[in-house]
């Protein structure tokens, strides 16, 4: 199929990381892409970039074929309701980034034949190294491959069934603040055994970094990567037991599944 020409409504934190990404990947130029503010003075910055912008979702639903919905839940029904009446069902696919408004709900208001696709990235979608959960509608089964395809140019995308997406948000976006606080306590740790904390810091991400490299490059499971580095009465049995008995593996389980009682009460 060809290039669809894309509308991001609500270019903040998230849209515009997607925006801005989708053109560093080189599959599309800054003048392909409309995005949508509020905020009359946001709109130059965009333009500096190369972006169509506009204040106006009308105006973008219109001289777009995949519109990506970025904005807070709170607003998406008044933006449904203002869009529905520019919906084309032959040309126009909706992708909701928005945490917590199934697709029912957006059939709701814009009909079912209107082709929908959820797809919940993370922050690391601002370098292109997102882990994006994606789910879509009967309408939309054509368009599996292809949305999925936009996304992977921002990160690695799964598809899964949407009764998951409450799961993927905490696995996979508030995941990334799991992984960031593992680096942090590394870090400190790092400075407590002689490390300044700008080397020590650098020392724990770029760790972190290789050990998720090797299991998405191999396919591994964690322990058989853990086993090459565990030696005998060796110093990391030592340091992975200590860990243990504080509860680190417990622990992290239970915040993951805490952040799932949140969103999904």
């Amino acid at each position: 199929m060809s290039q669809p020409k894309i509308a991001i409504i609500g270019a903040g934190n998230l849209g515009l990381s997607i925006a801005q990404g989708l053109v560093e990947s080189g599959k599309f130029k800054a003048n392909e892409i409309t995005l949508t503010r509020r905020n009359s003075s946001a709109l130059a910055g965009l333009k500096e970039q190369g972006f169509n912008a506009t204040s106006s979702n009308d105006e973008a639903v219109k001289s777009s074929d995949w519109i990506i919905l970025a904005v807070k839940p709170k607003q998406i029904d008044a933006i449904l309701f203002q869009i529905t009446p520019f919906l084309d069902k032959s040309r126009h696919v909706l992708i909701s980034t928005i945490t917590g408004v199934s697709m029912d709900k957006m059939e709701e208001t814009v009909g079912t034949e209107i082709p929908i696709l959820r797809a919940m990235p993370n922050t690391a979608i601002a370098i292109r190294e997102s882990m994006t959960c994606m789910c879509l509608n009967s309408a939309a089964a054509d368009l599996k491959n292809p949305v999925k395809d936009l996304f992977d140019n921002l990160g690695i995308t799964v598809i899964i069934d949407e009764e998951l997406m409450d799961a993927a948000t905490v696995l996979g976006a508030c995941g990334i603040a799991f992984a960031l606080r593992f680096i942090r306590a590394s870090s400190q740790g790092g400075i407590q055994t002689g490390f300044d904390a700008k080397t020590s810091q650098l020392i724990s991400a770029q760790t972190v970094k290789g050990a998720a490299g090797l299991l998405l490059k191999n396919g591994n499971h964690p322990e058989h990567e853990i086993d090459k580095v565990t030696t005998p009465q060796g110093c990391t049995i030592e340091g992975l037991n200590e860990m243990e008995h504080s509860g680190f593996s417990s622990s992290l389980i239970k915040g993951i599944r805490a952040s799932f009682k949140k969103i999904k009460p």
